[in-house]
């Protein structure tokens, strides 16, 4: 299958298009979501796309510190808003959904920044990701709300 035509691919595209709705309008998961169920879109947010959102929105705080820890010189703020949720998007996965693997996750992300972003986003998801997750996979790294490993 050819890159970005994958389903998953199609749905993160998705999930990050609600996901930099919600972040430019300031508004939930749950109001985004209800309003394109509501206005009968062609394409309803899947299963797929709701948990990417849903865990997005839910644990964005902590999300968001860890960008903000591992983006060195760079305020969350600043941020193109596209690479944010890009980031925001790609930690959810790594740290919440286990079926997934990291260079999956990874290379999703930096194709969605080409295709996107600026010409360096690529670069730079690329680089904070692959330290996150580098701390993540050495044991370095976890999400607090995220139960014990036993």
């Amino acid at each position: 299958m050819a890159k970005g035509k994958s389903r998953r691919s199609k749905q993160r595209r998705y999930a990050l298009r609600i996901l930099f709705e919600m972040d430019i309008n300031e508004t939930s998961a749950g109001e985004v979501l209800k309003a394109k169920r509501d206005a009968g879109e062609s394409r309803p947010p899947d299963e797929f796309t709701v948990e990417l959102v849903s865990g997005v929105d839910k644990h964005r705080a902590e999300i968001d510190r860890m960008i903000s820890e591992y983006s060195e010189g760079w305020k969350l703020a600043r941020m193109p808003g596209v690479d944010r949720n890009i980031l925001r998007m790609s930690l959810y996965e790594l740290f919440f959904m286990e079926d997934i693997p990291p260079g999956a996750t990874i290379d999703e992300a930096v194709e969605l920044a080409k295709a996107f972003s600026t010409s360096e986003s690529g670069k730079f998801i690329n680089g904070v990701l692959g330290r996150i997750n580098r701390d993540r996979e050495a044991g370095k790294r976890t999400c607090p709300s995220l139960p014990p490993t036993d």
